[in-house]
């Protein structure tokens, strides 16, 4: 079990979790190689972000904040029953350049609708690609729900390609630390529009997800974890994977730091589905991207229930079993779900 530094209030909140990781597995002893295995702070180095943008875990009410049966993962563990397409069907754009990856043309962005567009140099692509705010979402992306289509590692592009937000990975360093739960915040400033990372856990089928939800003590518990991945689910769709129930991500005992984001009926947060590869559309990823400027150590936060506004907020006339929230924002809806 990962045990966190428990430390006095008064402390400056930024103290790591590193020194009780550092204290036992500093050398390659082998008595300690199961305990390692298991250990998050190990998991977190071998992360390809974890030199640059790493992800810490502070305490202050107890010495233990991550359970035995979680395991922090840096992408999706597919499980069975879901087959993603074959990588000769993976295909890229063929832009020579960074701009033409910017416009209709670029093979990634075929999916975005440009039939009123008239000038053909028109930028459709999501992001600033100059200025402060390069690389975040552009103002009309952010008011939207409309999904963001990038290049990959399979196009021709530069690899600096503006195109390539998500693809990079995260750019922040995260801190899980302890609220009435546990919560999730930057030591950074955060700017408006930046992307802060995917949500990640095992990926599943609907079969699959329906039967985790039965077994659960608590359904309307498990749904806090299961993400359906249903932003293109269409019964007309070519795609036959498109055109059923749609996969799921399941994060209750596998999944990154964004896990641990709380919801708030006045989120700074918003998910958006991501397009890296239109052959594996049905499995687009989930990324959380900022509405609005959020200042270093200030929590994370998402609407779980996607904005969704109920005409009355009188819980006693609500279903009974529904799930009171306790955001506290001015405009709580005082429910979830």
């Amino acid at each position: 079990m990962v045990r966190a530094i428990k430390m006095s209030r008064n402390l400056y909140p930024t103290v790591p979790m590193q020194l009780a990781h550092s204290l036992n597995h500093f050398d390659d002893n082998p008595d300690l190689a199961a305990e390692r295995a298991m250990c998050h702070w190990c998991r977190f180095q071998s992360w390809s972000s974890y030199q640059l943008f790493p992800v810490s875990i502070i305490n202050m009410e107890s010495d233990e904040i991550i359970d035995d049966n979680f395991e922090f993962i840096e992408k999706n563990i597919v499980r069975n029953g879901v087959e993603l397409a074959d990588e000769e069907f993976q295909a890229g754009c063929t832009c020579e350049t960074s701009f033409d990856c910017l416009k209709a043309g670029c093979h990634c962005l075929d999916d975005i609708e440009t039939s009123d567009v008239e000038d053909e140099n028109y930028s459709i692509n999501a992001y600033h690609v100059v200025g402060r705010r390069k690389g975040c979402l552009r103002g009309e992306m952010l008011s939207s729900r409309m999904p963001i289509y990038e290049c990959n590692r399979q196009c021709g592009c530069p690899d600096d390609c503006p195109n390539k937000v998500v693809s990079r990975g995260r750019q922040l360093p995260l801190q899980i630390f302890r609220t009435v739960n546990r919560g999730l915040r930057s030591t950074e400033d955060i700017k408006q529009g930046q992307f802060v990372g995917n949500y990640v856990g095992e990926l599943i089928t609907s079969d699959e997800a329906n039967w985790r939800r039965a077994q659960s003590t608590k359904s309307q518990k498990k749904d806090v974890y299961l993400f359906a991945l249903d932003k293109f689910t269409d019964p007309n769709s070519s795609d036959e994977r498109l055109r059923g129930e749609p996969y799921e991500i399941d994060g209750e005992y596998f999944a990154g730091p964004t896990r641990f984001i709380n919801h708030s009926c006045d989120p700074n947060l918003r998910i958006f589905a991501v397009v890296r590869d239109l052959a594996n559309k049905p499995f687009h990823d989930l990324c959380f991207f900022a509405l609005r400027e959020i200042p270093r150590f200030t929590e994370l936060t998402f609407d779980y229930a996607g904005g969704v506004r109920g005409e009355d907020k009188d819980l006693d006339q609500k279903e009974e079993g529904m799930t009171r929230c306790l955001c506290g924002a001015n405009n709580c809806r005082n429910w979830l779900w």
